[in-house]
């Protein structure tokens, strides 16, 4: 076995603390750790720290949502509850004073999403990862591949290097959405070696794969300001209502509202939900039937496939037709009451068949983790082992899109770097399913 190594001249006094992981979380975690005091070890595989924060939000980065705290954990979709204490240490509003003060200036858009000025989530990554240089948090490019525990005390951690002695070690290595970036689950396999539950591990924030082609023939065709439903075909309820932008692809659907409709779906079969699109939300049925018949009125002598441009985006056209039923070439002057008003109701609800999600290596984030029972959401320590922490997407814990997750990490990652500097897990442990 490598030797382990040990600090010089630290005196008996300072801590150690290993964090797991150059992400957003590894990295607020290193640094918070570090601004109370301790050593900090922080272990990245990557050539590059951050590398997934770097392509979030389409590389613009949505850094968190300005809401306050209530309506931030309306949005968390999974164990909202656990999150009290880390949104009391850093709540929206605190990440963006954090920021600003790092020299990112900010802005606030729509659906109150906060984005770097410079729409360059590079400035974002760059600016923590210059905070950690600044309070001289050691980066080591390393895969690690064991927490190290003695009478169920954290000891240290096993890389591919050798061994590294530590008071305490932060794990924050990402759940399996984009392996790419690192996040490929070896924080589960850590976690499960050191005694934690993992729960059922799945994509969410992902997009909807249809059944059928329907979506394939639109491919590319972005929606802007669409009403966007699922609705359960078992039972006809809706699972989830949105206003937003949906994009068109080969497979199905995506964009922000079907990203966020996937966290709501559960047990999906191909038979159970449908996807519901209102074309004309502004516009209710007798307004949009108005607004045909003057379309229809213009457009008299037209072939009716030719006749919809003004209301329809170029792609959407011969779909919308096929589904009315109408003729293509029968004249608009010829078109039946009956005939416009099945076009309303294609117009007011769309519907495409959904099948499944797409691969969790797609997913922006990954539901399930290590449970939340087994950790103190006051600290986030384990509840199991001493001296072990987490923070960020290895917790059973996920959000909708809009800037919520990114905030988690922040979150979590701040009590879990503040208490590993000051070694406050003792009070907290007892043992597994007490």
């Amino acid at each position: 076995m490598s030797t382990i190594k040990k600090e010089t001249d630290i005196g008996g006094k300072v801590r150690t603390v290993a964090v797991v992981g150059g992400g957003a979380a590894g990295l607020m975690a290193a640094i918070r750790a570090a601004e109370n005091g301790a050593r900090v070890l922080l272990f990245e595989r990557n050539d590059r720290l951050g590398r997934k924060l770097r392509i979030t939000g389409k590389g613009r980065c949505n850094v968190t949502n300005c809401c306050d705290r209530s309506e931030f954990l309306a949005n968390v979709s999974t164990n909202p509850r656990f999150l009290y204490a880390a949104l009391a240490a850093m709540e929206p509003a605190d990440t963006m004073e954090f920021f600003e003060g790092l020299g990112v200036p900010l802005k606030t858009e729509r659906g109150r999403r906060v984005f770097p000025v410079s729409d360059r989530a590079d400035d974002i990554a760059d600016a923590l990862a210059r905070r950690c240089r600044e309070l001289r948090v050691s980066v080591l490019r390393a895969r690690v591949s064991a927490v190290l525990t003695a009478d169920g005390k954290v000891t240290g951690i096993r890389t591919e290097q050798g061994e590294y002695a530590a008071d305490a070690v932060i794990l924050c290595t990402g759940g399996r959405s984009y392996p790419k970036t690192g996040s490929d689950g070896d924080g589960y396999r850590m976690a499960r070696e050191l005694g934690h539950t993992i729960t059922p591990v799945r994509p969410s924030l992902v997009p909807l794969v249809e059944r059928g082609t329907l979506c394939a023939e639109m491919q590319g065709l972005s929606l802007r300001n669409i009403g966007f439903r699922v609705a359960d075909r078992t039972n006809g309820k809706t699972v989830y209502d949105d206003f937003g932008e949906l994009l068109f692809t080969h497979f199905g659907l995506s964009g922000p509202v079907a990203l966020s409709a996937s966290a709501h779906l559960s047990e999906i079969t191909p038979d159970r939900y449908e996807a519901q699109i209102d074309l004309k939300p502004a516009l209710n049925v007798e307004k949009l039937n108005a607004r045909l018949l003057s379309d229809f009125g213009k457009y008299a002598n037209r072939d009716f496939a030719n006749a919809l441009g003004d209301l329809l985006p170029q792609k959407m056209i011969a779909p919308m037709v096929r589904l009315s039923g109408v003729d293509p070439h029968k004249k608009v002057h010829s078109v039946t009451r009956e005939e416009r008003e099945r076009l309303i109701g294609l117009f007011k609800c769309f519907r495409v068949p959904l099948g499944g999600l797409r691969p969790i290596e797609e997913a922006i984030v990954t539901r399930g983790g290590v449970s939340v029972k087994e950790v103190d959401p006051g600290t986030m320590a384990s509840r199991l082992v001493a001296g072990l922490w987490f923070a960020g997407e290895i917790l059973d814990v996920d959000a909708y899109t809009g800037g919520f997750n990114l905030q988690i990490a922040f979150s979590t990652a701040t009590l879990a770097g503040v208490h590993a500097a000051a070694g406050a897990e003792k009070s907290f442990l007892h043992p597994k399913g007490s």
